[in-house]
């Protein structure tokens, strides 16, 4: 049957993938809204709206939320990105009405009490303050940051401690009125569901969200190349050494996915074999893309002692410099390709990566991109692509450096 689309009359879209063989299904009311739609104003108030729909509704509380959902064998959560936010659940199949009617509610009808914004303000800071004590995680955040810098891109998405202690109700409510709207909601589900019960459930629960436009894209963000330590009281050296990738909508998407992939992007990456398998130099080692609508990023991360991180630098530097020369060769191109193709094949048996696979390129590109399509685009990358994409990429010059650790 395939994925069903509908579009409801104040430009809700509605996508539906039936799959018959299992009893569950994963749903997603998203809003194409995240950090760097916020203005200067407003860092941080995305993800605090996020925590806010959770705190009750004129028909239900926090605890009932939650009730709702995980007291008839299901699971509710959500997340804010820089271009998105979703708000998801997994139920039984005989149990999607009500998940999709909890979802809305929480998206319709929250309340935004002003003693709840206040003891949630509080949770947020804690989670910024806890983000800024783990430097595992803290430096992915300055790194961007140090390259993008004011672009919308580059903002945090959890704001900072002061922006979000001086929002008010109204604020959240501006907001949600002015991002909120009809043609930036998408429900999606997969799973085992009707997709003619579906619409009229969509029709029923969010046919009331006001119409309204979606906003274009920013200018690329320019990466500027930097280093950038500070200095902590921690053992290791915490870092990220990156450069500017490819966005959503480049011709080289799936070349970076195959460069990002060879080079840290699994156990049989060359990073990850030189560096810790090899040498012992790490714990952990890795990369990863970031993909957005206007631009992107590559990053290598890991953690390592302060006598070992010269030589990890040196390390990560010659890999670059050794697949801008050559790129892959035959076998290591072939075996990445699979391994990439096979993540793929083998998230598609869980309805929630079905689901989300499905919004996002419903969200980004407004259309059903098969997997066939996405599979045959990966295997037909070529290792001259791959070096013509390293070259201009990765050079020394281009190249930032963020790292956080002890004092020498």
């Amino acid at each position: 049957m395939g994925i069903q689309k509908f579009t409801l009359p104040n430009g809700v879209r509605v996508l539906v993938e039936p799959v018959g063989h299992v009893r569950s299904a994963a749903i997603g009311l998203w809003c194409r809204t995240g950090s760097r739609h916020e203005l200067d104003n407003e860092a941080g108030i995305t993800h605090l709206i996020e925590h806010m729909l959770f705190k009750g509704t004129k028909s239900r509380t926090s605890k009932e939320i939650a009730e709702s959902i995980e007291g008839r064998g299901g699971s509710l959560n959500a997340f804010t990105d820089k271009e998105a936010t979703c708000y998801y659940c997994r139920v039984l199949s005989d149990d999607v009405e009500n998940g999709v009617e909890v979802l809305s509610d929480m998206m319709l009808n929250s309340l935004f009490d002003s003693e709840e914004l206040a003891r949630e303000e509080g949770v947020v800071i804690e989670e910024i303050k806890r983000g800024e004590y783990e430097p595992g995680d803290h430096v992915h955040e300055l790194h961007l940051s140090g390259r993008w810098g004011n672009h919308p891109l580059g903002k945090p998405i959890i704001g900072t401690k002061e922006s979000v202690s001086g929002f008010t109700r109204d604020n959240l409510v501006s907001y949600m009125d002015r991002r909120y709207r009809g043609e930036n909601v998408l429900l999606s589900i997969a799973g085992n569901i009707d997709p003619v019960a579906i619409k009229a459930i969509a029709e029923k629960t969010l046919g009331g969200i006001d119409s309204g436009q979606a906003d274009e894209q920013p200018e690329r963000p320019a990466g500027s190349a930097s280093v950038n330590f500070v200095e902590k009281d921690v053992e290791q050296v915490h870092f990220c050494i990156g450069t500017d990738g490819t966005s959503i909508y480049d011709p080289e998407l799936y070349t970076m996915s195959v460069l990002d992939a060879a080079l840290g992007g699994s156990m049989s990456s060359r990073l990850f074999q030189e560096i810790r398998e090899k040498r012992g130099l790490v714990y952990s080692v890795g990369s990863y893309v970031l993909n957005y609508g206007a631009g992107g990023a590559y990053t290598v991360y890991g953690g390592t002692s302060p006598e070992n991180w010269p030589l990890v630098q040196e390390i990560v530097r010659t890999e670059f410099d050794k697949i801008m020369k050559g790129g892959l060769d035959v076998d290591e191109l072939e075996r990445t390709k699979r391994h990439i193709c096979g993540n793929i094949v083998l998230a598609l048996e869980g309805m929630s990566s079905r689901m989300m696979r499905m919004s996002r390129n419903e969200l980004n590109h407004r259309r059903d991109i098969p997997v066939e399509e996405t599979l045959e685009r990966i295997n037909s990358v070529t290792n001259d692509e791959i070096v013509g994409l390293a070259q201009r990429i990765l050079d020394a010059e281009k190249v930032s450096t963020t790292a956080i650790g002890p004092a020498n």
